[in-house]
């Protein structure tokens, strides 16, 4: 146990001295940041970080930094531009055919009239970049083996007509009724994701990491007197930072250890001309990037008049192997967010569980399903 409490005090350390010695965001030359009415950097007003920029680099873009032919060739096999441009041309009436639900990627609901991912790779203090991750050095993320990505462990399909084994395993991705299912699983409406019960945005886009997904991806910043607010467009979250006069009086005022919050337990601080906020306390349930045993800091800063620089540290020693670190572009939208009526009356949820009662009873295997939320 005690060289257990070392390691993770070391790990710690190792965060906070890769954090703090990092060579974090500078403004544009020439530009000086704003300041509130009460002298804080002034974050305010609507941004987005839609790109195509993934998290983690494709191995085929050896560098952060991409070249002018590498922005092209990235650009050009992006898939939503390559389905913008398919569904641009007009239909030939003469091959077209009514959409029968076979290939969901073809159907009227998600064409790509319906998604705004960002059509261009991530202009970062004017950098194209591969990746949101700049450490470490590969653009991957430093996870601990198979263990830290560990999915609900789908059992074997049973023979067509065989019937279930008795009191154990059954249905939904090999979950235990009689431990009340897993997480992700159709077992009831309490083992749905998150985003699919309308609780938190899809695809961890409220953090901890704030993440771009397939559409709304514009953030809000409101900031008072010892307090920052960030709006998340996708299912309406709302991060509300107290803000505190020092990094020590800061994380002295976590909630307790037990308290787990969805989004995490943050508190936050003026550094110079940018905004710190750091997080712990991840609810169990919420799948993303920082467990419930993690810490994430996040940093924000004015590059310019229309970009942010969102610069974060993730610290959790029971995922990955190291600290890692990324930053992407929040910038300025000439639009403000859209009123995103995630509603709570899902009526597609009695079909659902329906559906996969009605498999099970065919004697097949309903798999778990929570890819959407993060990771």
């Amino acid at each position: 146990m005690r060289s257990t409490r070392i390691a993770c005090a070391l790990f710690a350390s190792a965060a906070s001295v890769a954090f703090a010695g990092a060579a974090f965001a500078q403004s544009a030359p020439g530009y000086t940041p704003p300041k509130t009415s009460w002298g804080a950097p002034d974050l305010q007003g609507f941004w987005s970080n839609s790109s195509i920029t993934d998290m983690q680099r494709d191995p085929q873009y050896p560098n952060l930094v991409l070249t002018p032919e590498e922005v092209a060739r990235m650009e050009g096999d992006d898939y939503y531009n390559n389905r913008t441009r398919e569904d641009a041309k007009p239909t030939d009436l003469k091959t077209a055919k009514l959409l029968d639900g076979s290939d969901l990627l073809s159907g009227g609901g998600y064409n790509a009239f319906w998604v705004d991912p960002g059509k261009h790779v991530a202009l970062v203090k004017g950098e194209p970049r591969s990746s949101w991750i700049v450490e470490p050095a590969s653009g991957r993320i430093p996870r601990i083996g198979a263990a830290a990505a560990a999915r609900p462990a789908a059992a074997p399909p049973r023979p067509t007509g065989a019937a279930a084994p008795t009191g154990t395993v059954q249905g939904p991705g090999a979950v235990d009724r009689n431990s009340g299912g897993g997480f992700g699983s159709y077992d009831n409406p309490e083992t749905r994701p998150m985003g699919e019960r309308c609780i938190i945005g899809f695809g961890n886009t409220g953090g901890p990491v704030m993440t771009n997904v397939l559409y709304n991806n514009t953030y809000q910043i409101v900031q008072a007197p010892g307090y920052a607010m960030i709006l998340v467009e996708m299912v309406h979250d709302a991060r509300v930072v107290p803000i505190y006069a020092s990094a020590d009086e800061a994380r002295a005022s976590f909630r307790p250890g037990v308290i787990k919050q969805w989004l995490g337990d943050s508190v936050g601080w003026y550094d110079g001309d940018a905004l710190v906020v750091e997080t712990r306390n991840v609810h169990p349930q919420q799948r993303g990037y920082v467990s419930k045993d993690g810490t994430l800091t996040e940093r924000f800063s004015r590059w310019d008049d229309k970009q942010i620089v969102y610069e974060f540290t993730v610290n959790d020693p029971t995922q990955f192997t190291q600290p890692w670190k990324g930053e992407m572009a929040f910038n300025r939208s000439e639009q403000p967010s859209y009123e995103y009526a995630c509603h709570e009356g899902n009526y597609a949820m009695e079909g659902i569980l329906a559906g996969a009662r009605a498999q099970e009873r065919d004697g097949q295997v309903v798999q778990a399903n929570a890819t959407e939320e993060g990771r």
